[in-house]
């Protein structure tokens, strides 16, 4: 395991992406809570101005910016706006995702590259618009939420397993190129997170369809991997329901991935019609 400077959140300035709903929405808050001045971003300002609310009764210095971080120009501008209104940044989430449950017969090339573009592009394009400026600071925390779908394929998540495998490849080796630096990378690994990510129009049914753990359990541990020196976290670390530990499924997929793959597929072909 690679050292990593833990940040200490009170005191601290940490901005916070997909923060108007799910996991974001439970973890600005609960950072704010801890003593830090929280940045919050989204699409969704009405959702955002709540959230925000809730982080200022807290941290009254927290502020919230209105952005699709599709575009990954306004991303990097959005971490540097952030930089400069609170002096600096200590921390960098890059919570903000989107899903994209279709079969790979049916996803088009436009699918593919606009949920590459939020879900791993536009955390790579935030994280290396600050890094300069941490690394000038010789401290400074990333930590990049990837998905138990980046280590695991999702039956009909091609482009969203995609992303977050990418994500969980570029995190690292971020690990390993700052090592020293005083600057760290983590990386988070949600399970299944009682969201609205299960529910978003223009994607199937998931196959998967519970139990699954409140956002509010998953932002803890958040708040836990943030504090802590290792580099991955599992958030929470046992799969909701007694379904047994995240770490130890992901393990045996790669002790057996024939035997992940026969069964993943079986399952998707049995909730098939006429399946």
């Amino acid at each position: 395991m690679l050292p990593s400077p833990p940040v200490k959140i009170a005191g601290t300035n940490i901005l916070v992406t997909g923060a108007s709903s799910g996991i974001g929405a439970e973890l600005a808050p609960q950072l704010a809570e801890a003593g830090a001045t929280v940045g919050i971003v989204a699409r969704r300002a009405d959702r955002l101005e709540q959230v925000l609310e809730r982080c200022r009764a807290h941290a009254p210095e927290s502020r919230m910016w209105p952005a699709d971080l599709g575009d990954l120009e306004r991303a990097e501008q959005v971490a540097l706006e952030a930089w400069d209104a609170f002096g600096h940044l200590d921390c960098l989430v890059n919570n903000a995702a989107i899903p994209k449950r279709t079969p790979l017969t049916r996803l088009t090339p436009a699918d593919v590259a606009y949920v590459m573009d939020v879900d791993f592009t536009s955390p790579v394009r935030m994280g290396m618009a600050v890094l300069p400026r941490m690394l000038k600071r010789g401290s400074g925390e990333i930590v990049n939420v990837s998905s138990l779908g980046g280590r695991l394929g999702i039956a009909h998540e091609a482009a969203y397993c995609a992303a977050k495998f990418a994500l969980c490849g570029w995190t690292e080796v971020m690990a390993i190129d700052l090592h020293g630096t005083g600057v760290a990378a983590k990386l988070v690994l949600p399970g299944p997170i009682e969201t609205e990510i299960w529910d978003l129009p223009d994607n199937d049914p998931a196959l998967y369809d519970g139990p699954f753990v409140p956002a509010a359990e998953c932002a803890a541990a958040v708040v836990r991997a943030i504090e802590g020196d290792g580099f991955e976290y599992y958030a929470p670390p046992e799969m909701p329901g007694g379904l047994g530990s995240q770490h130890d499924i992901v393990v045996g997929k790669t002790q057996n991935p024939d035997a992940f793959l026969s069964m993943v597929a079986e399952m998707a072909k049995a909730t098939e019609p006429g399946g």
